[in-house]
């Protein structure tokens, strides 16, 4: 048992960490708004993830070519992070009003969903993990998911405490550079994803 709950809990603080898509929109919610935007989209796996392991323990059991279906979803999640890159990079050098955050959780959910990272995870990482801890029983299984999980969404809500409890030394100047260079990041993933998306494409479409 305790061998799959420090891997949960070693892969979920590594994914939570890493650099990526939705690490930058729980910073930049957090900067262009307030802490309880950044916590919300730090909260985005729960909600999306469930379907995500359901369908590539799904892939892992009975497909075998899968690479054009990640591909056309890393294209559709390079299109939206873009569209997020675009507009942190048009935002003014004020803060948004708190009351406009209520789509920080429809954003992070759709980034998160869109991205192809947490299937490429769960295919080639989670899904066989989780089918060797339920040769150990359901318990084992439970501990690897809940382990991940708790690491995972709980190092993006600790950024995003981090975040807003240093918010007031950011004066208005720093404010806008940190949220455009933010807006930077997001295009570039934008890119990534795109481009990720095409070369899984690619080759399929030659056989």
């Amino acid at each position: 048992m305790l061998e799959y709950l420090t891997t949960g809990v070693l892969l979920g603080l590594s994914a939570g960490l890493a650099p990526g898509p939705l690490l930058t929109l729980v910073i930049t919610e957090t900067l262009s708004h307030d802490l309880r935007a950044g916590a919300t989209v730090a909260l985005a796996p729960v909600i999306t993830d469930l379907p995500i392991v359901l369908l590539t323990l799904w892939l892992l059991a009975r497909l075998s070519h899968f690479t054009v279906i990640l591909g056309l979803i890393s294209m559709l999640g390079g299109l939206l992070v873009l569209q997020l890159g675009c507009e942190h990079l048009r935002r003014p050098a004020v803060p948004a009003n708190p009351r406009l955050a209520s789509r920080s959780l429809r954003q992070g959910v759709w980034v998160n969903f869109l991205n192809p990272h947490p299937y490429l995870f769960w295919f080639g990482v989670g899904a066989p993990l989780t089918m060797k801890a339920m040769d150990h029983g359901m318990t084992a299984a439970a501990w690897f998911i809940g382990g991940f999980y708790v690491m995972l969404v709980g190092s993006k809500l600790m950024l995003a405490l981090t975040v807003a409890t240093s918010r007031h030394f950011l004066n208005s100047r720093i404010y806008l550079y940190a949220i455009r260079g933010l807006g930077v990041l997001l295009c570039l993933f934008a890119v990534w994803l795109i481009w990720d998306g095409l070369a899984l494409i690619g080759p399929a479409a030659l056989r």
